[in-house]
């Protein structure tokens, strides 16, 4: 059984909350993650995708009230929006009856749908979290490589073998397409989601390019724009916005596109394994990506993360503003030797950081030229998290 770390955001934020809202792609774990914390108290589950359990809240505001005293578990409840209103006054209901907080708990797998729906019903009674797939942090430094080859989707990442894995990957990004997105309203064909899916692994970790995407569906860039924001609604992708500030230089303005789960992109672009892995293209933007992510998933709630790059080549993989008013900069290498170029020093004249880092494959952790440490993906994530890394003891490992 492996630990999420967001468990023991998820129990904080039930003492504090009336709602909390566990956000994450499908088949990511929150339910797993719901009933473990529903289990040790009254609760009531239910699954808002089943017609059985839909029926039990035609008359929604009688069947809340009378489970007021219980933890109420609302799985998919962005198929159901017209609750909100009605979750809203059971909230205020409990809250006269002295249970102000740890009424409900709302799953859902496409964040802007939820954000709209309770950005005004639930205004200052409801608190976000959002699970994303497996990270190094979780499963173990000696198992690091795994989540970037297999992707950190349990059912991915827990298969008994490299086969049963690209099989269940294959088999979601199918589901997706024709039958979760559908299900959201979309209309996009499935055949059209299949190209654009690719297009985007192909293009990973490179500025958006709306017109070149449009031409290759033969759609504007319009229609392009408003598939990335699904997508990125139903995080699945992760556009990275570029550093904005006016440094006097001519920056990069269009957003970096990654695909937020590695073992989705390696399906897409039918790498089956390590060994294909490290021989095909995809490689390094592949680990930037993964790196980038785990990065951010990792960071503290309320950090700011970017990229830097200015027309004349000086160039940050991420940047973390971090909620301590700390700025931290990464590039991102495989390799056991990998070498900091040129453009990530000048970069760093321009932000100021105060630390600066190298991140690659590699396990010793040792200081480079200009104050950058070189430092392992797990060991950075243990840092950016603020718990100890055990893989480092001082001196090299």
């Amino acid at each position: 059984m492996i630990v999420r770390r967001l468990k023991t955001q998820l129990e904080r934020a039930r003492t504090r909350r009336a709602v909390v809202a566990l956000l994450g792609p499908r088949q990511v774990g929150k339910t797993t993650l719901a009933r473990e914390l529903a289990g040790a108290m009254p609760s009531i589950y239910l699954d808002l995708e089943s017609v059985g359990d839909r029926a039990r809240l035609e008359d929604a505001a009688n069947y809340l009230s009378a489970h007021r005293h219980e933890l109420v578990v609302l799985d998919e409840i962005q198929r159901v929006p017209e609750l909100f209103s009605v979750l809203r006054s059971a909230v205020d209901a409990g809250t006269r009856e002295g249970h102000p907080n740890g009424q409900f708990l709302v799953l859902g797998s496409a964040s802007l749908d939820l954000l709209r729906q309770t950005s005004e019903s639930l205004a200052g009674r409801i608190h976000y979290l959002e699970l994303g797939p497996l990270d190094v942090l979780e499963v173990g430094a000696e198992e690091q490589s795994s989540p970037w080859v297999r992707g950190g989707f349990p059912g991915s990442f827990l298969a008994p073998d490299t086969a049963t894995s690209l099989e269940w990957r294959n088999d979601f990004l199918q589901t997706y397409r024709e039958r979760d997105i559908p299900q959201l309203g979309s209309r996009i064909p499935a055949e059209t989601l299949r190209r654009f899916w690719t297009m985007l692994a192909h293009l990973h970790g490179t500025p958006l390019n709306q017109a070149r995407i449009a031409a290759g569906l033969g759609v504007n860039a319009s229609t392009v724009s408003r598939y990335l924001d699904l997508f990125v609604d139903l995080l699945l992708v992760r556009r990275l916005t570029p550093w904005a500030e006016n440094v006097g230089k001519r920056l990069i303005r269009s957003p970096k596109i990654y695909l937020r789960d590695s073992g989705l992109l390696h399906a897409l672009l039918n790498v089956r394994d390590e060994e294909e892995l490290l021989g095909h293209p995809i490689i390094g933007p592949s680990w930037e990506g993964f790196v980038i992510e785990t990065l951010i998933r990792c960071s503290p709630r309320s950090t700011d993360a970017f990229f830097y790059r200015t027309a004349r080549g000086a160039e940050i993989d991420l940047v973390l503003d971090l909620p301590t008013r700390e700025r931290w900069v990464f590039e991102i290498k495989r390799g056991s030797a990998p070498s900091v170029p040129r453009g990530f020093h000048e970069a760093c004249k321009d932000l100021k950081p105060a630390r600066r880092f190298l991140v690659y494959s590699g396990v010793e952790r040792f200081t480079m030229a200009h104050d950058v440490e070189a430092i392992s993906l797990f060991d950075a994530a243990a840092l950016v998290a603020g718990v100890e890394a055990p893989s480092f003891q001082g001196e090299g490992k």
